[in-house]
């Protein structure tokens, strides 16, 4: 229980450290007016400037830390995850110590048995049976308890029949010995084979772009994987990591939005043998559609992408996790083709995998671009309707000319009658 309670402890530790990649954000003074502007341009511009605090680091790494767990009982509940959670030097101690602890505390038990029964006070005496043979100390006791658990079985300290506790003894050992060489060995074989270490080789490009792209404004980023024995059922997602404050006046910190990568087409399930680009399409649905690009710079945001499949080698779950922030989007960019078709086959060059070339984009936002559309073809529906409302207008004007015509002649023709009778 002592050695389940420290890996608890170890555990809640390991999830406490800070990460100090990111700047603290840095809070402006409350001082009075006078004070305020008293102070240096320069420094109070360094004041005001805010840092963003990454939710999730460029490796992967969860920035979370929790803090105040008052139910740590829970870790002993599960104390296999929580064995295979520490780190490799905890877990190497707790290894150690368990199989130690075990055999000194049997060793323990086989010399206070031999020291009742009075087998120590026999030492060479032909005529006594003891109850394990050639053990005349503590030492030798422990020696005995390291082969009957680990049945190396050298020969010199043997048990006989004479000792019904020994046997006992010996049963009890021999079954618990099994029970820690499983939970042990099975817990260094899941922590040596868990897929942490394959996701190190899936990579991500260092900065996310925008650009058009098929006439459209799209968000992108490459995702490429280093080794030859592939992903499979490879699957992308994105997740828009924003403050946000609700109609009703509710705070929610850290919001957490769904960014389409192509989840109703069946573009983010991946075949990722070559370097990919991830590309989000900037509408109406995307969080981005208001953002231009002079307002990106201004904007608290994070881009947390997760890419997931199976190892083809040993069919477990694999995960990857890197993010962006507004100063890693480049508005205006694409990237740099990294396949080329070689003699026979195609040759990835991973020196140009973060590598991006400026590109004309608009600087306004999707929503601007829309509705700049909108209005270049509104005058074609208006010249359409002012057409006809020009040919009806014509037309009315030849039917009143006409009218006039035909009254003018009617006029002419009376005034001749007139004229004839008078």
């Amino acid at each position: 229980f002592f050695l389940f309670s420290m890996a608890a402890n170890v555990l809640e530790e390991d999830s406490m450290e800070q990460d100090i990649e990111s700047p603290v954000t840095i809070h402006q003074p409350k001082l009075p007016k006078q004070a305020r502007e008293d102070l240096p341009k320069n420094i109070s511009k360094e004041c005001a400037k805010r840092k963003i605090q990454r939710y999730v680091r460029k490796d992967g790494k969860c920035n979370v830390h929790h803090g105040n767990v008052r139910e740590t009982y829970r870790y002993l509940t599960d104390i296999f995850t929580t064995l295979v959670d520490l780190k490799w030097r905890f877990n190497l101690l707790i290894f150690v110590m368990v199989y130690t602890v075990t055999w000194l505390f049997f060793g323990m038990i086989w010399w206070l048995i031999a020291y009742m029964r009075g087998d120590m006070d026999h030492i060479g005496d032909s005529t006594w049976t003891p109850c394990v043979s050639n053990l005349n100390g503590f030492v030798s006791a422990f020696l005995f308890s390291i082969e009957t658990e680990t049945t190396i079985g050298y020969g010199y300290r043997v048990i006989t029949d004479k000792c019904p506790e020994g046997i006992i003894l010996l049963l009890v050992q021999s079954v618990l010995g099994s029970i820690v060489n499983a939970f042990m060995v099975g817990c260094m074989f899941v922590k040596i084979s868990q897929p942490k270490k394959r996701a190190e080789t899936l990579v991500f490009s260092t900065n996310a772009v925008i650009s058009m792209r098929d006439g459209k404004l799209c968000l992108m980023f490459r995702v490429g994987d280093l080794r030859n024995s592939h992903i499979v059922e490879a699957s992308i997602r994105a997740k828009l990591i924003k403050s946000k404050q609700t109609k009703e006046g509710e705070f929610i910190p850290l919001n957490q939005t769904d960014i389409n990568v192509g989840y109703y087409t069946g573009d983010d399930r991946l075949f990722l043998v070559s370097p990919l680009i991830i590309s989000h399409e900037i509408n109406q649905q995307s969080p981005f559609w208001e953002i231009s690009k002079a307002q990106l710079p201004k904007e608290e945001l994070e881009i947390v992408v997760i890419l997931e499949g199976m190892v083809e080698a040993t069919g477990m779950t694999c995960q990857a996790r890197s993010s962006y922030i507004t100063s890693e989007i480049l508005w205006g960019y694409r990237f740099t083709p990294v396949l080329t078709l070689e003699d026979g086959f195609y040759e990835v060059d991973y020196n140009s995998f973060h590598e991006t070339y400026e590109t004309n984009t608009p600087v306004y936002s999707a929503k601007e671009l829309a509705e700049m559309a909108s209005r270049a073809e509104l005058p074609l529906t208006w010249s359409v309707s002012s057409k006809l409302d020009q040919h009806a207008e014509l037309e009315t004007e030849e039917e009143e000319k006409s009218q006039e015509d035909q009254n003018e002649r009617n006029g002419d023709v009376a005034n001749l009658e007139n004229e004839s009778k008078v």
